[in-house]
């Protein structure tokens, strides 16, 4: 063989690895360009079919491992990768609505969700109509005829009413349309979408499955290949890809996401019994608490509660004490998100983000991490002192 020179070999390397390696931890596979073993190889690639690599974009052995990891906790068949919660959220409404239909909507959806809908609305003739979260088999009088699809969020991540989602989606497929769940709640740990009867289930891994805070990602899972096709031709024309260090840090989550998950229920639940007994906060959002709206629901379809749950102060304390009261806690940051190991708080104008919302009040949520909760108690009461 002709001598190579430095450019060429510091490019085209003789040197393989040898065989025989194995770890525990997934291998990460960078790769924009895909090389096929022959010519007759590339032209037989399908990028749809995941047995066989194309290009990047459509994934490689690392993505395709945390896809398939993802379908199973969520007892799924299918499942693609988003680089955030919202990019799935919008994967799934291009995939399946057109001008001239129709999308219905809980009031207390995420609210770049809302968002998304109006912009649909706005500017791409889908008409996106919101409906009462609690409203349940009720439903099937909102459905028109160019309803497409139903989202559902269980439960909403602000004010955190449990939707009956049997009924709902008992409804839905009475009528020919397909139900989607936002379930990054409950992580498909707390709650399995299927099980409830959702068509289509997004996660946000940003939250639970990566754990630390540090990786944003979302994830659609099905079980039926049809459909699962229609959102994957969504993914492949937008260009939804991920890149592999994000999906190792995801993988490296998962074994540890049902741990930490169970120590963020514990610990929110001390410190949400601890809150519903002082005497500034009229109203605990919990939905493991008997008075949350939907409890009966949650109660019967969930096997556990996460770290997320939202407070109602008392109507005589205005927003600049509760903002006060927020500053003046150190072991809580304030931010959006949840599912890391550090505690968040976050006020809330409610009554300016769900129409009809009767309680009074400053709403302010709170990320129980996983800090001691005596030390988390002991911060918010404090801050209390300073309302």
């Amino acid at each position: 063989m002709t001598k190579k020179s430095i450019q060429t070999q510091l490019i085209r390397s003789d040197y393989r690895a040898p065989a025989g390696f194995d770890a525990y931890p997934t291998a990460i596979h960078h790769a924009s360009t895909v090389l096929f073993k022959d010519v007759a190889s590339m032209r037989s690639g399908d990028w749809k079919n995941k047995n066989a690599y194309t290009y990047g974009l459509h994934g490689t052995p690392t993505t395709f491992t945390l896809e398939a990891r993802l379908a199973e906790i969520e007892g799924g068949n299918h499942c693609l990768l988003a680089p955030s919660g919202l990019a799935a959220i919008a994967m799934i409404n291009l995939a399946l609505l057109k001008s001239g239909d129709d999308v219905l909507l809980p009031e207390n959806v995420y609210n770049p969700n809302r968002e998304l809908a109006r912009w649909l609305a706005s500017d791409f003739g889908v008409t996106a109509r919101f409906y009462d979260p609690m409203v349940g088999a009720g439903i099937l009088e909102l459905i028109q005829p160019n309803t497409r699809l139903i989202w559902t969020e269980a439960p909403g991540s602000v004010s955190m009413e449990v939707p009956d989602m049997p009924a709902i989606c008992a409804a839905a497929h009475a009528r020919g349309v397909l139900v989607a769940l936002d379930n990054t709640w409950a992580a498909g740990l707390a709650l399995r979408g299927f099980d409830v009867g959702a068509d289509i289930v997004m996660q946000a891994l940003t939250k639970y499955q990566s754990g630390g805070s540090d990786v944003l990602m979302g994830a659609v899972i099905t079980r039926d290949r049809a459909l699962n096709d229609r959102i994957a031709a969504s993914h492949m024309r937008l260009g939804m890809g991920v890149g592999a260090d994000d999906a190792y840090l995801v993988l490296r989550g998962l074994e540890t996401m049902k741990l930490r998950f169970d120590a963020h229920d514990a610990g929110a639940r001390k410190v949400a019994a601890w809150l519903k007994q002082r005497p500034e906060i009229t109203r605990v959002l919990h939905p493991a608490f008997e008075d949350c709206p939907g409890h009966a629901a949650w109660k019967r379809d969930f096997t556990g509660a996460g770290g997320l749950f939202s407070v109602l102060f008392d109507p005589t304390y205005t927003e600049e004490q509760t903002d006060r009261f927020v500053d003046a806690l150190t072991l809580f940051g304030i931010g959006y998100s949840w599912g890391g190991t550090h505690s968040l708080a976050l006020p809330y104008r409610i009554q300016g983000m769900r129409s009809g919302w009767q309680d009074p009040g400053i709403l302010v949520r709170f990320n129980i991490g996983l800090e001691g909760t005596e030390d988390l108690i002991a911060d918010i009461e404090q801050a209390l002192a300073r309302l």
